[in-house]
């Protein structure tokens, strides 16, 4: 068997597609929208080499048109749980010993089936279960996933190259075990890239995952499925269950091989599982590794100096992409007095320039609906709390209707309170609250954005003075795990800007970095002496 220092490919960026009309990707992502929308689609439980299509069922709808079945997706008993796991652990010999080359080469594979024939597939499915317009699919769950596995094989390579020094006599090298045990990962609807990129990162590393997938997000993760299955993926490393979130979790967190949870979704589920663990710590064979991505209350600043024109493009942007419903999205803005005007004005006509929230199919659409009736539900009852309240005003959008789909217009607030509540509450929705300073007030106004949020994911800083700018960057070094300087503070991409958030936003272990795989691994150092010594006495002894 040969054998060699193997070089993986150099991980690029997969280009962002157009999608313009004429286009040959547009044609292609409307036909299998079409098709999908007009066929029913099952989702069986992956469990091991089996698709388990047994059991209750619920049923898939377009947020966009909830009346509208595409589909059904298994839901898992709590012996099927058990089966998971267990058909986990039986793969993780085999998947552990696995050369590394060898799991590089079935997720690279995963990538080019990503960027060839199931673009459309994954674009089409996002498009139809989550709301999400051709734009935001294709750079969440073509570009964005393909990008993870792309740049993760290369961190991969990375960590196992670094070694320690070796003085004479000796050699010492660290290999780098999968954790003992499995993962556990459980997934949001609002990325599709972060649903594929939590269980492959773990199961890149040799690990064996337990996945769950968001409920709201079954349509698209069956693709991934399909994808990892297609790039030979051995059965039972990644095992995907849907059912009851908190006898899913009980199941898992109270086993004794449980090695890790890979999180995204809310703080308050965080912070409950985080308990779990804890109360179940003396069951485990290891200690866990907790890597989670929480809430946000994310921030855009403009100093006066800032250009009006470039932060009411960034508020657009950064809070009404995707409905709003980015982790990462601009929910709270800080203006100053001399400029607050000329940027809501912009602001206004950018939002009266913009079409009602209607279908993804329509790609003149750049809203759609937010993601079920419960998230359509506290968005209005926000919107209307505002409407009736002395220190608030919506002065854009404030309009909703779920009688098709889960539509609520992007909607400005403006607030004469900087802790009004939704300068403080995460809304997950295309809400954003405008609160106006007194230009002299820059330092205060600076103090009160650290310390209004519990979250620390991302914020904005938007100013032509690099004293300002410089001063922002220091006093919010603690509330922002990715800080942007004169830009909207969504858009991460992988190997460029690592992505993640301390405080009440996760433990801040920088997904698309090799600092996030580090987690999935558990190093041991070998040192091997080549000439052994005889004698117990050291020189000194005399």
């Amino acid at each position: 068997m040969s054998k060699g220092f193997f070089q993986v490919p150099v991980a690029v960026n997969e280009p962002v597609k157009s999608y313009a009309p004429g286009s040959p990707e547009r044609e292609e992502v409307l036909k299998q929208y079409r098709k999908y929308y007009k066929s029913k689609t099952e989702v069986p439980l992956y469990i091991g080499e089996h698709e388990v299509s047994v059991g209750d069922t619920k049923p898939i709808s377009p947020p966009h048109d909830h009346k509208h079945i595409i589909g059904h997706y298994y839901l898992a008993e709590a012996e099927q749980i058990d089966a998971a796991i267990e058909t986990a652990l039986q793969a993780r010999p085999a998947w552990a010993a696995l050369t590394w080359e060898q799991r590089a080469a079935i997720f690279l594979k995963a990538a080019e089936l990503l960027a060839g024939p199931y673009r459309a597939k994954i674009n089409a499915a996002t498009m139809i279960g989550q709301s999400k317009t051709v734009h935001q699919a294709e750079i969440d769950s073509a570009c964005e996933l393909i990008d993870f596995l792309r740049f993760n094989v290369e961190f991969m390579s990375q960590i196992y190259s670094e070694q320690p020094d070796s003085s004479e006599g000796i050699w010492n090298r660290v290999e780098y075990r999968s954790l003992e045990g499995f993962v556990y990962a459980i997934t949001p609807f609002n990325f599709t890239a972060i649903a594929g990129n939590l269980p492959s990162s773990a199961a890149m590393m040799g690990n064996v995952v337990l996945w769950k997938p968001s409920s709201t997000q079954m349509f698209s993760a069956k693709v991934i499925m399909d994808v990892f299955k297609e790039a030979g993926v051995p059965p039972g490393v990644i095992n995907m269950v849907a059912g009851n979130s908190a006898m899913i979790s009980e199941k898992a967190l109270t086993h004794p091989d449980f090695a890790g949870i890979h999180f995204t979704g809310s703080t308050e589920v965080f912070n409950s599982l985080w308990k779990q663990i804890g109360d179940n710590i003396g069951t485990y064979k290891t200690y866990p590794r907790i890597v989670g991505e929480t809430g946000g209350k994310d921030f855009i600043i403009a100093h006066p100096t800032a250009n009006a024109r470039q932060v009411a493009t960034a508020i657009t942007r950064g809070a009404f992409e995707f409905q709003g419903q980015k982790c990462s999205a601009a929910s709270r803005i800080y203006l100053p007095e001399s400029k607050a005007e000329k940027t809501l004005e912009y602001l206004k006509a950018d939002l009266a320039s913009i079409k009602p929230p209607g279908t993804p199919e329509d790609m003149s659409n750049f809203v759609s609906s937010v993601i079920d009736q419960k998230s359509f539900d506290k968005l209005a009852g926000y919107i209307d709390r505002a409407k009736k309240d002395k220190k608030a005003e919506v002065i854009a959008g404030g309009g909703y209707n779920k009688s098709k789909g889960y539509f609520i217009e992007p909607t400005v607030i403006l607030t004469t309170d900087p802790n009004y509540v939704t300068m403080e509450t995460e809304l997950f929705g295309p809400v954003v609250t405008v609160y106006v300073y007194k230009d002299k007030d820059w330092s205060e106004a600076l103090k009160l954005v650290d310390t209004t949020s519990e979250y620390a994911l991302t914020g904005a800083v938007f100013s032509g003075d690099r004293y300002a700018i410089d001063e922002a960057t220091k006093v919010l070094e603690n509330c922002a795990g990715n800080f942007y300087i004169n830009d909207k503070p969504t858009g991460a991409v992988v190997g460029q800007q690592p992505f993640g958030g301390a405080r009440g936003s996760g433990t801040n272990d920088k997904a698309g970095s090799a600092q996030n795989l580090m987690r999935w691994v558990s190093p041991r150092l070998i040192k091997e002496t080549f000439v052994s010594p005889e004698d117990y006495r050291y020189p000194f002894l005399g």
